[in-house]
């Protein structure tokens, strides 16, 4: 399998370092693209050193949570296979998404590779899988949730469920990533399942 994972520069930096880590158990092969704001949030919210370069933060994101099959692209790599319909790719998924990657996908835009792996996956009818952060919720953040759904992306909002029992943030953390890797299709033990 094949999985094409933008990380944007939302809140729920964890969230993008155990979906590395989910994705690397299943033994998939990973092409990460992290915008430099999203640089920024790793290095606070995963290092908690806001002196990290973003450059460095991803890179050593990428290295500690991801796996020999995970390969890092630039922002402004328009020759790597996700820019483009004809590489084969089975899912694409932007965790976090922020609210100006979900917009600018839902106007159709293209301002980097995230934007344009997510304009690969919707015109080639791919699974798509937005995981949005952010709370209240504007008229327009719901209008473009709509919008890329209709297009036909799943909408998979960063909201942890508690009838698992979760005692710590981590296992907040692996629900949401676990519901990731549902929508993937690849098999977990993140989580229990309801009913078990």
């Amino acid at each position: 399998m094949r999985v094409f994972v933008g990380i944007t520069g939302a809140s729920g930096a964890p969230y993008a370092a155990r979906l590395l880590e989910g994705l690397r158990d299943a033994g998939v092969e990973v092409g990460v693209c992290a915008s430099e704001s999203a640089g920024e949030v790793i290095a606070y919210e995963v290092y908690r050193d806001r002196s990290m370069r973003p450059s460095q933060a991803i890179e050593r994101l990428v290295r500690e949570h991801g796996g020999k099959q995970t390969t890092l692209y630039s922002e402004r790599d328009w020759f790597s296979p996700y820019a483009s319909g004809s590489a084969l790719v089975d899912a694409y998924v932007i965790c976090p998404c922020s609210m100006g990657t979900l917009g600018t996908i839902a106007a159709g835009s293209m301002t980097n590779l995230i934007h344009r792996a997510a304009s690969v996956a919707l015109k080639e009818g791919r699974r798509l899988i937005l995981v949005p952060r952010e709370t209240p919720l504007s008229t327009i953040h719901l209008e473009n949730m709509l919008r890329v759904r209709q297009a036909g992306a799943v909408v998979l909002f960063a909201a942890p469920g508690f009838y698992h029992g979760a005692e710590t943030v981590d296992e907040l953390v692996a629900f949401v990533v676990g519901r990731c890797l549902d929508q993937l299709g690849i098999e977990h033990a993140l989580t229990k399942r309801w009913g078990e």
